[in-house]
């Protein structure tokens, strides 16, 4: 439940400050990221913004700070790719290989990492758990739930295949 006056704050003026940030960002998704991240700091700390006489103002100085570092972000990105040239080209890959990366974008992250850590790169388990900062039983965990999910996920598909030939 948000905090007394913060909602009438968020429904009073984020079409204003979603306004005023298109404007600056000339990208809709981009300032409505900045202004949701903006009214999110404001609620963690809305004991303290909520008394200022403008809090509205607070959000919208949150809002162009986080707008500018992202230009800045984005730029120093672009810069980064013109400098590194023209990408390399992808490798085509294989209906399994296809089959497989879909697979895997239905799994939760977290097994995501573990699966392609350990059976993709080759790492062992104990140097996965280590990467990743978990015991080496929450990997075990996250191996045995995505390969079931997984062997689940290409045993349906594989299925479909058959059953359109």
């Amino acid at each position: 439940m948000a905090p007394p006056g913060f909602t009438e704050l968020y429904t009073a003026s984020y079409p204003r400050l979603l306004r005023q940030l298109f404007a600056v960002t000339g990208d809709l998704a981009e300032a409505e990221d900045v202004v949701q991240e903006a009214f999110a700091r404001a609620s963690v700390r809305w004991a303290r913004v909520g008394g200022y006489e403008a809090p509205e103002a607070w959000v919208r100085r949150v809002a162009m700070n986080l707008a500018g570092t992202t230009a800045k972000r984005l730029r120093r990105r672009t810069a980064a790719l013109l400098r590194m040239g023209a990408p390399a080209e992808v490798p085509d890959m294989s209906p399994d290989a296809v089959d497989l990366h879909l697979a895997l974008r239905t799994l939760p992250l977290a097994q995501r990492q573990a699966i392609v850590m350990h059976h993709l790169v080759g790492l062992p388990v104990d140097q996965v758990a280590a990467e990743l900062g978990v015991p080496t039983g929450t990997v075990k965990a996250r191996l045995a739930r995505g390969r079931a999910k997984l062997a689940d996920r290409l045993r349906t598909d594989l299925g479909k295949e058959v059953t359109r030939s």
